[in-house]
């Protein structure tokens, strides 16, 4: 069973709230671009789960086979609630390194790199963060946990987060704010301001933070985003942005220690000494990232998104008809989708033929999976007036007049 699979849908319910509560309450808290590049950047590491899963029942399930000191512990309430408070505590030290290794940073900041909060952020994760945090929770399985409950805790911990990346919630009563990591606590952790860096690691708990001196309460207007920004929607270069930066530096230092230990120091480290903190991100000197984008794309891109979503749901559900292998050619195409998408926002040259090759693939892979006439004249139907929308608008010189 993949558990994302059951909790998309959900997701994906409090996102269209948060999109009518905005509509209702006339709240600016959501811009266009950024949202579509969420979106299509927790489409796309959704596929990621299907190598995740495969890495964590092989893997863990060695380990807990051959190396575990008790159990197996069959879930009940209060194992329940114990492999909660395990996968917390570790992921509170996961999450703190992933703020204080360059490594683990390049691995984190993609979710930091969105100027807003909501819950199109907290789909905004990393390909390899997935990868890197099932790195940490191994010892899970040496005391009796199983590697199914462990992978679907993990599931349910990272929906708890997802419930806290909102403006909509203010401040709750004392003793949950006190105990409990709130959507407060976490506006705080996604702060650039200098009182906010490095700030309420604690996903469920927030009582890690207070006893382990990382915690701080929410008092100054917070700005979010992150320092050194990728610049871009693309869900590629928002993935990979600072591993690059890594590697740069790599370049540049003279020793080979140097280039080695790189990955694994602090992020104030360089070779020559401490960097010292860049200007301080403030409300009056933010400027957020925005691209022209193509005219015509909102209407485009909200549609295909809803069509990506199915497919994707396609991808990663254990219910899915397809074949092993046409879930990776599906994953594939929804990486193509993606990637086209920030070239929509951004009004690329290489849109136009990338977009139209991506409509023609679309149609035949739709023709490979079934043979259900209604449902390929559906598909053709919508590829072509894609293609038509495409020719009319997605070309230089068909831009937006205004930005965002």
């Amino acid at each position: 069973m993949n558990v994302y699979a059951l909790l998309t849908p959900i997701a994906i319910f409090f996102v269209l709230l948060e999109i009518a509560a905005c509509f209702v309450f006339r709240k600016n808290y959501i811009n266009f671009q950024e949202a579509i590049a969420n979106f299509g950047t927790a489409l796309g590491n959704q596929t990621v789960n299907l190598l995740v899963a495969a890495g964590v029942y092989e893997v863990y399930g060695y380990l807990h086979m051959h190396y575990r000191i008790a159990g197996p512990l069959e879930m009940n309430v209060v194992n329940f609630l114990l492999l909660l408070l395990g996968i917390d505590f570790i992921f509170y030290w996961v999450h703190r390194w992933g703020h204080e290794l360059k490594i683990m940073w390049a691995a984190h900041s993609p979710h930091h790199s969105a100027e807003e909060m909501n819950f199109f952020v907290a789909l905004r994760a990393s390909v390899t963060q997935r990868l890197f945090s099932f790195l940490f929770f191994w010892p899970l399985t040496l005391v009796g946990f199983k590697p199914f409950d462990i992978y679907t805790m993990t599931a349910l911990h990272l929906f708890i987060s997802f419930l806290h990346h909102t403006e909509f919630i203010p401040k709750l009563w004392r003793p949950i704010e006190f105990i409990f990591t709130t959507p407060s606590h976490h506006r705080v952790h996604h702060g650039a301001n200098y009182q906010y860096l490095d700030k309420n690691f604690g996903e469920f708990l927030i009582i890690w933070d207070r006893m382990f001196g990382t915690f701080a309460e929410e008092k100054e207007k917070i700005v979010y985003g992150m320092y050194n920004h990728p610049q871009s929607f693309n869900p590629i270069k928002i993935n990979f942005h600072y591993y690059v930066v890594i590697f740069n530096e790599m370049l540049k230092a003279k020793r080979w220690w140097d280039k080695l230990r790189i990955w694994f120091m602090p992020l104030s480290w360089s070779p020559e000494g401490t960097k010292p903190l860049p200007p301080e991100i403030t409300v009056q000197n933010q400027k957020r990232y925005q691209s022209v984008m193509f005219d015509g794309a909102k209407t485009y891109l909200v549609i295909h998104a809803a069509l990506t979503a199915i497919l994707m749901l396609l991808v990663i559900s254990p219910k899915s008809p397809l074949a092993y292998e046409m879930k990776w050619v599906g994953a594939i195409l929804l990486w193509h989708s993606i990637i086209n998408w920030a070239g929509i926002l951004e009004s690329k040259r290489w849109l136009l033929p990338s977009e139209m090759a991506r409509l023609v693939l679309t149609v035949a892979f739709v023709a490979q999976i079934t043979n259900q006439l209604p449902l390929l004249a559906a598909v053709g139907g919508v590829g072509l007036l894609s293609a038509f929308w495409c020719a009319r608008f997605f070309r230089q010189g068909s831009l937006q007049t205004v930005q965002g």
